[in-house]
């Protein structure tokens, strides 16, 4: 709202409009504002989701110590998408597709996450909703996602080649194609020029395979929202990890974003050029805000848990971000403390099946392994390091640590070839 009054002021040459022209002073303002809100706001929503009675009544003894977390307040991701929220409203281009794309998914995930909490806590059921109702939501989501990307035509591409240069300069050289296209190409690590186009894989379709290729990219979008949303959720498990992890990752998304969304560094760099999509550095820089105030909150010992309304929120926002700026197969590596999370689940549930009465880890998700108390526990199980509870916020910031290392893994990258 505030960019498009500065905007019409501009004619009237009201001193600093044009500052909103810049991506740099919105997302700047953005991330201060996002901070001051969740940290603001915060004790506020904290009261009243106590004074309602919004806490946590599940928790298990067995996880070492966690027990006394039971009666915290839960569903503190609305402080979280508030903070995204208003800082978007006012410093975003409302009619900008990316940014009308980004509220839409975080509203969504906010709204499905909520749905999830609301029936843990009012209707005591622990499980939460059903998990085919979080799948649908999910593929929903994807569905929109994906079917904006194709039908809009402010979504478009200019695609990097390489060229030879003139005759005394016969060396390659790096450009971009002069007409912005509407494309299924994405980012691919580890090949020469990063970039893979689903069509592809439906070379067979024969004249369809274009349109094989969107079909194939709207699977790959619900796969990635489903994957990371519900890796995110597996990784809320102590105070502060979701929420720092996900701040990591957001900062690493705003720098490609913003790489992306400029000529000169995405030539620079060989990678594709999306025009307006630099707008959705306002956004990240918002959702980077917002988890670093919501950890004031949420780091130990938690005064307030994101619950579902914050965990699957956070998955979502990230997928659909890494989708919309072609960057979901770097998901693997920079959201790797999530991948784990869930793979040890998967692990997990797997070896129990072969082994009834025995565990691969000690707990999981991964996070549970390293916090539990080894004497707590009544079953046998394979892997016995650490032999020891390590404490909480230790094993909090060595995740941090690797979620650091993976980021700049991915940025290296864009150089690999």
């Amino acid at each position: 709202m505030l960019y498009h009054l500065f905007h019409y002021l501009k004619q009237y040459d009201v001193s600093g409009a044009r500052l909103f022209d810049y991506i740099t002073f919105r997302s700047g303002f953005a991330l201060v504002l996002s901070l001051f809100i969740s940290i603001v706001i915060g004790r506020r929503i904290i009261a009243k989701l106590k004074q309602r009675q919004m806490c946590d009544k599940e928790r298990d003894a067995s996880l070492g110590g966690n027990a006394a977390k039971q009666g915290t307040p839960t569903m503190g991701g609305i402080i979280i998408i508030i903070s995204i929220l208003v800082p978007c409203l006012l410093l975003g281009k409302l009619n900008n597709v990316y940014m009308l794309l980004m509220i839409v998914s975080t509203l969504w995930c906010g709204a499905l996450g909520f749905a999830d909490d609301y029936i843990k806590v009012f209707h005591h059921h622990k499980e939460g909703m059903k998990g085919k109702f979080k799948i649908v939501g999910q593929v929903g989501l994807g569905l929109i996602v994906a079917a904006t990307m194709y039908a809009s035509p402010a979504i478009v591409m200019n695609e990097n080649v390489k060229v030879t240069g003139r005759a005394e300069t016969p060396e390659l050289v790096e450009i971009h194609k002069s007409q912005a296209v509407k494309s299924t190409k994405t980012t691919l690590p580890f090949v020469k020029n990063h970039n893979f186009d689903y069509a592809y894989l439906t070379k067979w379709m024969g004249k369809h395979a274009q349109t094989g290729g969107w079909i194939l990219f709207v699977l790959v979008t619900i796969l990635v929202i489903t994957a990371v949303s519900n890796g995110a959720n597996l990784t809320d498990g102590v105070d502060g990890l979701a929420a720092g992890t996900s701040a990591i990752v957001g900062v690493a998304l705003a720098i490609m974003c913003y790489l992306g969304g400029n000529v000169i560094y995405s030539s620079y760099l060989n990678i594709m050029y999306i025009p307006d999509s630099s707008e959705l550095v306002v956004y990240a820089a918002a959702f980077i805000g917002a988890t670093v105030g919501f950890l004031w909150y949420n780091s130990y010992p938690a005064q307030v848990f994101m619950g579902d309304t914050g965990s699957l929120c956070l998955g979502g926002i990230i997928a659909v971000f890494a989708i919309l700026i072609r960057k979901e197969w770097l998901i693997p590596l920079l959201c790797g403390i999530f991948l784990v999370e869930e793979l040890s689940v998967i692990l997990q549930v797997s070896y129990c099946k072969r082994h009834k009465d025995h565990r691969l880890f000690k707990m999981t998700p991964l996070h549970h392994h390293f916090t539990v108390d080894p004497s707590k526990l009544k079953w046998d199980y394979k892997i016995k390091k650490p032999d020891h509870r390590i404490p909480e916020p230790k094993v909090v910031m060595r995740f941090f640590l690797v979620g650091i290392m993976l980021a700049v893994l991915t940025f290296v990258t864009l150089k690999i070839r």
